[in-house]
C-alpha cells in the first residue's frame, strides 16, 4: 500500500516545529533544539532542511540567534506543498504525471483510476496548512495534559522507533 516514507514525515513534524516558534515569535530556531523537542536526529534533519530551503519554504538566518524560521506564516504555507518538496508528485504513478512514461496511457482503463485517485489525494493534502496541522497539534497536546500524560509508558516517538529498528535493537 502507498505510504509516506520517514523523510515526508518527518519534515512535517520539523515544518509544524518551526509554524510553533514562528507563531510564538521567535525568530529562529537551530537544528538541535528541533531535534531534541521532535526526537527526531540531528543528521536527519540537516537532510530534511535542504529542499525545504530549495523550495523557499524555510530560511536560514546566520549568525548569533540564528538558525531556520519559515519563510512565510504558517497559514500560508500548505501541506501538499511540503509533500511535494519532500515526496515529490502526489502522483500514485509515473503515468499521471508524465503521459509519456506508459505508450498505453490512451488505452488504459486503469490510468483514469490513478489520476483520479492522485487527485482526491493531493486535493486532499492541499486543503490544510501549517497554521491546521499546528492547531490540531495543539488541541492533542491539551487533551494529552488533562488526562496526565502526553505518551502512554512504554510507547515510543516515531523517531525512537525508527532509530530502534534501524540499529536491529528490539
Amino acid at each position: 500500500m502507498i505510504k509516506l516514507s520517514t523523510k515526508g514525515r518527518y519534515g512535517t513534524r520539523l515544518m509544524i516545529n518551526l509554524a510553533g516558534h514562528f507563531k510564538a515569535g521567535q525568530d529562529a530556531v537551530i537544528l538541535k533544539n528541533i531535534s531534541d523537542e521532535e526526537d527526531i536526529s540531528i543528521r536527519y534533519l540537516e537532510q530534511i532542511i535542504i529542499p525545504l530551503k530549495i523550495a523557499k519554504l524555510v530560511k536560514s538566518i546566520r549568525g548569533a540567534g540564528g538558525g531556520y524560521t519559515l519563510a512565510r506564516s504558517p497559514s500560508k504555507i500548505r501541506l501538499c506543498e511540503i509533500l511535494e518538496v519532500l515526496e515529490g508528485s502526489c502522483c500514485l504513478v509515473e503515468c499521471v504525471d508524465d503521459s509519456d512514461f506508459c505508450r498505453r496511457t490512451d488505452s488504459c482503463a486503469a490510468h483514469e483510476i490513478w489520476a483520479e485517485a492522485s487527485r482526491v489525494l493531493k486535493d486532499y493534502f492541499d486543503q490544510f496548512t501549517l497554521q491546521d496541522l499546528l492547531s490540531i497539534q495543539e488541541k492533542k497536546k491539551a487533551q494529552a495534559r488533562s488526562h496526565g500524560s502526553l505518551r502512554p509508558a512504554g510507547r515510543t516517538s516515531c523517531g525512537q522507533a525508527h532509530r530502534r529498528r534501524a540499529s536491529g535493537a528490539h
